[in-house]
């Protein structure tokens, strides 16, 4: 079975898949951006089981389930804070995609849909982030036979025009 990876458009907190990948920071507390937004969207069930994870490594996720939005999880991952990439960035945003997918092995999950990790206040350039989240994707994708869906949602134009490119280029 070929697995389907789309790049749309969207609100990641709308989609109903398995799991939707929340762009965390390392308390898992909520935040701005789309941390903010999935936070606000599950309600106040899902602030009390991210609080009993106690934090989470850059680089590393951690799964809760979805609460009232319409995905059945939500996994928290938390990429670097861009510096100026000679700081161990790429490798740590690579082992946060990693770890996503990971998780999703672990629960048997089929679906699961990704923002941009680290690309927002974290200030991760958008162009090698996308390389970074699409390989991740292919290598999951050969590696994880459960897998029948991964979405990378966007929620600007721009950012949907550098992954379309980017998917192109690298044969997504």
């Amino acid at each position: 079975m070929s697995v389907i990876i789309q790049i749309i458009q969207g609100d990641i907190t709308a989609l109903s898949v398995d799991a939707i990948v929340n762009a965390a920071n390392n308390t898992l507390l909520g935040g701005g951006g789309v941390d903010g937004a999935i936070h606000l969207v599950a309600g106040p069930e899902l602030l009390q089981e991210c609080a009993a994870l106690q934090g989470c490594d850059t680089g590393d996720a951690r799964i809760t389930g979805g609460y009232k939005l319409p995905a059945k999880h939500v996994i928290h991952t938390v990429g670097p804070v861009w510096q100026d990439g000679r700081h161990g960035e790429p490798d740590l945003l690579a082992s946060a995609y990693h770890r996503c997918f990971e998780i999703a092995h672990q629960h048997n999950l089929k679906s699961i849909a990704f923002p941009a990790v680290s690309s927002g206040v974290y200030g991760y350039p958008m162009r090698e982030s996308v390389v970074i989240a699409l390989s991740s994707a292919k290598e999951a994708i050969s590696m994880y036979q459960e897998l029948e869906r991964i979405i990378f949602v966007q929620f600007s134009e721009a950012a949907q025009q550098i992954y379309l490119e980017a998917a192109s280029r690298l044969g997504v």
